[in-house]
């Protein structure tokens, strides 16, 4: 229960923490009176559940501060339709006016990044950029069948059409090339056609460029006054930082080794918290990694696998093979469920990092599995097995029974026949053991 106690405390304090965590670790200062206010947001590498959180939160602090805009700065090699699905619904109902900007220098919004640009009431794009290549494939980067690819490809198509629909039929046309052969084009290529709104080589520019410029919200328009504005950039959050960093494959590997070992070492030797605890806060942290990242659930089983036969090994010894199996096995499937798999935008996990962590576990496991083997043929240290030919001191007077003192503990002793009653202080020797009670003789000098 005590065990039980700190668990569930630690549990709760780590709870607190993240709740705490959660919210912006500043808030933007207050708003001055004499200069309009523009919310600066970044997001590079794929698009994953963060940038929703992100962008609604940027909004809120927008609407809080009465901003004239917000400005997502974007160079994406896209990501999930759903998700894409949901940033896009999010900045079209926002209240605010959203700019997305592809930037900086040589930046691009490919695939998903490409409906998200143009999802934004004003899209522009830094020189050297590029837009395009949104052709659909599926969860793990291959390619859809052909019945289910002509679904969502005529499904994104009707979307940009919508959100092209104040734009001439050059850029609908464009936009949907991007979709239906995957044609990317450059900011140039873009603008000419009015694919995209602006090309800006900064921030400070495109500030001076979206002045005077009416956009539509919703069912009305407004007019933007940037000129002079207050440039305010709303960073991640801790948390928003920690779910990022969860997208790396190498870490979710990492997590999911050590959560998975520490659960073992766990219910291997139950009665402790600490692996335990610890290897259930690895393993969930790695759950939403696996669930973002492009995996082969395939690879799930060889890893699961690979730690059966490292258990297998120290409850059954086999001099080592199991563990060698089970090393190859773990390596085997680290790489499927990670490398099998490829989407735009998300790394590979490292080869040798999978191999070093492969040998060290089994080299934790092997040294478990050694221990283990010397303590099955160590003899009997403790116990009552131990004590026939010890030595003790009568603490009571045995006649014939009493009690004596052996290795600092107390027993119920009984002369063996034919010794002579002994008083206190009297050395003896254990004869044998008979239940609870030590059978002893006098020692005589």
């Amino acid at each position: 229960m005590k065990n039980l106690r700190r668990f569930v405390t630690l549990s709760f304090l780590l709870l607190a923490l993240l709740i705490s965590a959660w919210s912006p670790l500043e808030r933007p200062p207050a708003q001055t009176e004499t200069s309009p206010v523009v919310l600066v947001l970044k997001s590079e590498g794929a698009i994953t559940p963060v940038l929703i959180e992100y962008l609604e939160r940027g909004i809120q602090i927008a609407v809080e501060r009465n901003a004239e805009a917000i400005i997502l700065e974007l160079d994406t090699p896209g990501g999930s339709v759903d998700i894409m699905n949901r940033i896009v619904q999010t900045i079209r109902s926002s209240s605010i006016p959203v700019v997305v900007y592809v930037y900086p220098n040589n930046a691009m919004a490919a695939s998903a990044g490409t409906v998200i640009t143009l999802a934004g009431h004003v899209a522009a794009m830094a020189p050297e950029t590029t837009i395009g290549a949104a052709s659909p494939v599926g969860s793990e980067g291959e390619d859809i069948g052909e019945t289910m690819e002509a679904k969502v490809k005529e499904i994104l198509k009707a979307s940009v059409r919508g959100l092209t629909k104040n734009r001439s039929e050059e850029a609908t046309r464009l936009a949907e090339e991007t979709i239906e052969n995957a044609r990317a084009v450059t900011v140039e290529e873009a603008l000419e056609v009015g694919l995209v709104d602006i090309q800006a080589v900064d921030v400070v520019d495109l500030l001076n460029q979206l002045n005077g410029r009416e956009v539509n919200i919703g069912e009305g328009t407004v007019t933007l006054h940037t000129e002079g504005a207050e440039i305010i950039e709303v960073g991640n959050t801790f948390i928003e930082e920690l779910l990022l960093l969860l997208v790396n494959p190498n870490l979710v590997f990492i997590l999911l080794a050590v959560g998975i070992q520490a659960i073992l070492i766990e219910i291997s030797s139950p009665g402790g918290w600490v692996a335990g605890f610890i290897g259930v806060v690895c393993v969930l942290l790695a759950v939403y990694g696996i669930g973002v990242l492009p995996v082969n659930w395939f690879g799930m089983f060889f890893l699961l696998a690979a730690f059966v036969l490292f258990i297998l090994d120290i409850k059954a010894p086999t001099h080592g093979a199991l563990t060698l199996a089970g090393t190859a096995t773990f390596i085997t499937g680290a790489l499927v469920l990670f490398n099998s798999a490829t989407l735009p935008g998300f790394p590979r996990v490292s080869v040798p990092l999978v191999i070093i962590t492969g040998v060290i576990i089994a080299g934790v496991f092997f040294t478990i599995m050694t221990i283990a083997i010397r303590a099955q043929h160590r003899p009997v240290q403790f116990g009552r097995e131990t004590m026939p030919g010890k030595q003790g001191l009568v603490e009571e007077e045995l006649n014939p029974h009493g009690m004596i003192k052996v290795g600092g503990e107390l027993w119920s002793a009984e002369l063996v026949e034919g010794e002579s009653p002994l008083s206190k202080g009297t050395r003896v020797e254990v004869i044998r053991v008979e239940g609870l009670v030590l059978k002893v003789r006098q020692i005589k000098d």
